[in-house]
């Protein structure tokens, strides 16, 4: 699908290397060993990398708590923690917004990512995320992403698949993405899914570190003036 977009991508995305899977694996397994050092806020200077005007989001826009997520629609991390993320989201209405943030180390991702991206071009971004991330197994098989097989899984969502074709080629969508992987090269983001709770990282890997990060916040916010 599209191969000449398949072709200029790459040039973008070489620096996805074929080792991330196995340090995903040597990172879980050290982050399972997990310890209480407190989370510190990144520095001031690195601020900016967090949000950009461009990235998705959910929940209210002035919520005091923000979850910024670097997301890899092929990982499977990902997809178990997305409904967890929403949970949180759901159970405190008004208090907590959630900014997706993209880092396609999969080799391939990134173009599921740009049609990810075509798919908010025609409103229809969060059903087509949900989709993917419920169906990795058929269209990433091995952790190996395939748009032909991707498009088959959002082919209930209505979707133009002329246009969704054209803006997954649209420089703009390239540029974001780029955007994005310089970002979690400034943040350090070197797997994914990696969270930051009112530009604070995780203290090391994990949903009951994630959402003690997020109760902290909350508690935190409850008491500002």
């Amino acid at each position: 699908l599209l191969p000449e977009f398949q072709v200029k991508q790459k040039t973008i995305f070489l620096s996805a290397t074929a080792g991330m899977a196995l340090l995903f694996v040597v990172s879980m397994l050290v982050y399972n060993a997990s310890t209480n050092a407190p989370s510190e806020p990144i520095p001031a200077a690195t601020q900016a990398a967090l949000v950009r005007a461009h990235s998705p989001t959910l929940g209210a826009a002035d919520a005091p708590v923000v979850i910024v997520e670097f997301l890899d629609p092929a990982c499977e991390t990902c997809g178990t923690f997305y409904p967890l993320v929403k949970e949180m989201l759901a159970a405190n209405p008004g208090r907590i917004r959630v900014v997706l943030r993209w880092a396609p180390f999969h080799n391939g991702s990134q173009d599921v990512v740009a049609m990810l991206e075509a798919a908010r071009r025609q409103d229809k971004f969060w059903p087509a995320l949900e989709a993917l991330l419920a169906s990795q197994a058929v269209w990433s098989p091995d952790h190996a992403p395939q748009v032909a097989l991707a498009w088959k899984q959002l082919e209930g969502l209505g979707l133009n698949r002329d246009k969704l074709q054209a803006d997954m080629a649209a420089p703009e969508i390239s540029r974001l993405i780029a955007q994005d992987l310089a970002d979690a090269g400034t943040l350090g983001v070197t797997m994914t899914p990696e969270f930051f709770v009112n530009g604070k990282p995780l203290p090391s890997f994990g949903y009951e570190q994630l959402k003690q990060l997020v109760d902290d916040a909350l508690k935190q916010t409850r008491t500002l003036p």
